[in-house]
This record gives structure tokens, sequence and C-alpha cells, in this order.
């Protein structure tokens, strides 16, 4: 009985572990599904005040805006190219530990763009603002070669892989299509029969073989039926005993 009772209470235990952990990890991708839509949401909000900015302001802190706008922009199409072809192409995970490298630049130079922003000395802003442009452009050209070739390596992949399928479909297509069967070439064609010898080309009309007509009723059997009829060649013989027929009357 208490045996029993030892397993009741270690399995309440197990479940009640079990619960606690499947709760905790439940509450973990809550939680970081939460922080991924806030973050989601608070980039949103954020380019699209950038993007108000740079159309809605002159001077030094429009071109702030349009350059952070640019830079965040070129980041994230890099970020998510890499991201997607590094699942079929693992050759893609050195460009994608370049890129980490150069996202630590790219959030130091957005950084330093949006503190400057609020930066009340425009004149001190305005000397600067070269320099930024030149450095913004450097990262921004980087992120894009990184993007694009990624995107021409898995065009080029996809090329091959298309032409390989329509070389094999062609070949299929061509096997569908031909239904005719050929001779193999290692078949010995059959042999022509030899003639017939010229002794017997008189008798080939006797050996042409025919039916046997069915007997009537009543008649001879089937053995003498099938015995041809011997036709006389002359008329039949009289003799000197036999009698004449005499005509009947007709009276």
């Amino acid at each position: 009985m208490e045996a029993v009772i030892a397993i009741v209470a270690l399995l309440v235990v197990l479940f009640l572990g079990l619960g606690a952990y499947a709760t905790v990890k439940v509450v973990g991708a809550a939680k970081r599904g939460v922080d991924r839509t806030i973050s989601q949401a608070r980039r949103t909000v954020e380019d699209t005040t950038l993007r108000a900015k740079s159309f809605g302001q002159i001077g030094t802190a429009g071109e702030l805006a349009q350059l952070r706008l640019s830079l965040r922009t070129s980041m994230r199409a890099t970020q998510e190219t890499l991201q997607a072809g590094v699942v079929e192409d693992a050759s893609l995970k050195e460009s994608l530990g370049l890129f980490e490298r150069l996202s630590a630049h790219g959030h130091e130079l957005d950084d330093e763009l949006r503190r400057l922003e609020r930066d009340p000395d425009k004149a001190a802003l305005a000397g600067r603002l070269p320099a930024l442009r030149e450095r913004t452009e450097q990262v921004i050209k980087a992120a894009d070669s990184l993007r694009w070739s990624a995107r021409d390596r898995a065009r080029r992949f996809a090329d091959d892989d298309l032409d390989s399928l329509r070389s094999q479909i062609d070949l299929e297509a061509g096997a569908l299509r031909h239904w005719t069967t050929e001779p193999s070439p290692m078949q010995t064609p059959a042999s022509w029969p030899e003639p017939e010898p010229a002794a017997d080309a008189g008798r080939g009309a006797e050996q042409t073989w025919t039916e046997p007509s069915e007997p009537a009723s009543g008649s001879a059997s089937a053995g003498e039926a099938a015995r041809p009829a011997i036709t006389p060649s002359k008329a039949r013989p009289t003799y000197s005993w036999e009698k004449q027929a005499r005509p009947e009357s007709t009276t």
C-alpha cells in the first residue's frame, strides 16, 4: 500500500513539473511574441516618422532623417535576404557573419544620427554633415553588395536547377513519344524461306486444300463421302445378252 502511494505521489510531482515547464515555455513564447510585436510596431512608427521628417523638413534635420531612413531600409533588407538564404544555402553563413559585423557599425551610426537630430547647434551639425553622409553611404554600399550578391547566387542556382529540370523533362517527353518499336541492332533478322523446286510447280494447284461438304441425311458414311467421285472417261459398254429397254407405252 505504501508503494502505491509513493508511485502516485511521484506521478503527481512529475505531472506538476511537466505542467510548470510547459507553462514557462508558453509564457516565454508569448513574451517573445509580444516583444517582437512591440519592436515591429516601434520600428514602423519610427520609420514613418523619419519618412515624414525627410519630406516635411528642410535643411540639416531633413537630411539627417533621410540618411537614417536610407540606412535602416538597406540594413533591414540585407538582413532579411541573408537570413532567408542561409536556410537553403549554408555557404551564406560567412556572409551573415560579415553582415553582423557591419550591423554593429550601422547601429552605432544610427544612434549617432539620432542624437544629432536633437542637437541645437545647427552650424556645427552642418560642418559634420558631409562626413556623416560619406560614412552612411559606405555602410549602405557594403550592405547592398552583400544583399545583391546573395540574390545573384540564389538566382544562379535557380537557373541551373531549372535548366537541369528542363533537360530531364525533354528527355522524358522524347521517351514518352517514342512509341514505335525498332529492332535491336544486335538482333538477327529472320531468314527468307527458300523457293520451291521447279518440279513441284506443276502440282501447286493439286495441293490446294478445300473443306469437305457435310454429308446429307441417309447417305453413305463419312469415310465414303470424303472420297472423291470417279468420273468414267468413256461411256458404259453394252453386252449382247442384256435386254434392251422397251419404251413405255403412251396409251
